[in-house]
């Protein structure tokens, strides 16, 4: 991580009174990801008995959000107070897309130029993105959303880690990964032991290093422990956009054809090809859901070879053609925004 500038910034601000975050609430906003944020800010100061922070929510108009949970939550006030800030982040959740709009995008512009570190946390990122504050920066997103963002903007380098510093900019994935995130900034203020006494009083077992991996292991995942059939579906997920032959499955994870057969039918009741095309399936329907990429394009991203062989596939699984899931993702955006 390129996180000197951080350090230096916010070490040299703590001997000026509590150093002030502000938080910019996205419309379908995850909650899990805000209040991960900002309680351990609050448990900071109750555990140091200093008001080692204070925070301030705002919104584009200075209204109440209703996160994802439909849950309103009420904020402080406008962002013009958020200048006043050291660190602003952006929190945002489903249906980003419905939620960017030029004047927000010209907001997180100016406070990058007004020398305020400004964060980007679950699909807050898509919006730093969107605004160019990304550019040829490392960040990350939460994983259901990794694959639209690396597609949208091939400039920026997205990461699977839990949070990322380049510059003046943050990014996390969101969830609890949030509590990770400001416990690191709490450790390069204050300290470890706050950080870790913050980390206890939140019964957060372990505060996980930046280079953590959002998804569960695959051994997790898929409730099995046969390593060389691990291997293989690591190898699948790793090669969606241009798949390998079974044989080159087999050999990558040291068995015959009829083995890996054998293995798929036995712990995933199916069979490696069939398992491979949900794979690819799957990131297909992330992409329809989440971009406006042509269907040519996210059937080329999925490793298939022509659109009308990608709509047969995509239809037989999910009973819908790709345009059809568009068009049924598209509706119930617009309903839930009505």
């Amino acid at each position: 991580m390129k996180d000197e500038k951080i350090k230096k910034l916010l070490n040299a601000s703590k001997n000026n009174g509590p150093i002030r975050v502000g938080f910019f609430l996205i419309p379908n906003f995850s909650m899990l990801a805000f209040a991960s944020a900002i309680e351990p800010l609050r448990a900071a100061n109750r555990i140091s008995e200093k008001e080692l922070f204070s925070w301030y929510v705002s919104s584009k108009d200075g209204n109440s959000v209703k996160a994802s949970n439909e849950i309103i939550v009420n904020t402080d006030g406008e962002h013009n107070k958020l200048f006043e800030c050291k660190l602003v982040f952006v929190i945002s959740g489903i249906d980003i897309k419905e939620h960017t709009d030029v004047y927000s995008l010209n907001i997180f512009r100016k406070l990058d130029r007004h020398g305020v570190i400004i964060g980007g946390i679950n699909t807050g990122t898509y919006l730093l993105a969107k605004s160019g504050l990304l550019n040829y920066k490392r960040c990350t997103i939460h994983w259901e959303n990794n694959y639209g963002l690396v597609e949208e903007f091939p400039m920026i380098e997205v990461t699977n880690e839990l949070f990322e510093i380049d510059d003046m900019i943050i990014t996390c994935s969101g969830g609890t990964a949030s509590i990770d995130l400001i416990l690191y900034i709490v450790t390069i203020i204050y300290g470890n032991k706050l950080a870790t006494e913050i980390s206890d009083q939140m019964i957060h077992d372990r505060i996980r290093e930046s280079t953590d991996k959002q998804r569960m292991r695959l051994r997790s995942r898929l409730g099995i422990s046969h390593p060389k059939l691990l291997s293989a579906v690591n190898l699948m997920e790793n090669t969606i956009e241009e798949p390998l032959s079974q044989i080159e499955i087999s050999k990558y994870a040291k068995l015959s054809n009829r083995q890996l057969e054998r293995l798929f039918k036995k712990y995933l009741n199916s069979t490696p090809t069939k398992y491979y095309l949900n794979l690819r399936l799957a990131k297909a329907r992330d992409l329809i859901r989440q971009t406006s990429m042509s269907i040519l394009s996210i059937a080329l991203a999925c490793g298939f070879v022509s659109s009308s062989h990608f709509s047969k596939c995509y239809k037989e699984y999910f009973n819908k053609s790709p345009r059809e899931e568009r068009l049924v993702n598209q509706y119930l955006i617009s309903a839930k925004s009505a």
